[in-house]
């Protein structure tokens, strides 16, 4: 009986020695390992933030580049290759004719 409480007692203590100071599996292991995650876990969230601010970035380059071709076309009257340009420019006479109380046709001032 003596040995048979020596042996348990001796078994206990290794699996204790291994719970507790081995290299794998003992608790030491277990908290670098849960530290380790926690790292990943910061790295993976500040990558997410860099690729949605890429993202945002590509999106305004995107518009960015319709507004500027937009802005050419109004401002500069620039065109694509194989694109017509119809610029339709009122005549100046008509411009002036016009009275402040209405439009005066050139056949009116002819007094018939």
């Amino acid at each position: 009986m003596k040995w048979l409480a020596l042996g348990l007692l001796i078994l206990l203590l290794a699996s204790q020695y291994r719970l507790w100071f081995a290299e794998e599996g003992s608790l030491a292991e277990l908290h670098r390992l849960e530290q380790e995650i926690q790292h990943q876990e910061q790295v993976n969230a500040e990558l997410e933030a860099r690729n949605l601010r890429l993202e945002q970035e590509v999106i305004e380059l995107q518009q960015g580049l319709e507004t500027v071709e937009e802005r050419a076309r109004r401002d500069l009257g620039m065109i694509r290759d194989g694109e017509t340009y119809y610029q339709l420019v009122e005549d100046e006479a008509e411009k002036g004719s016009a009275a402040p109380g209405g439009r005066q046709d050139k056949d009116d001032n002819d007094g018939t």
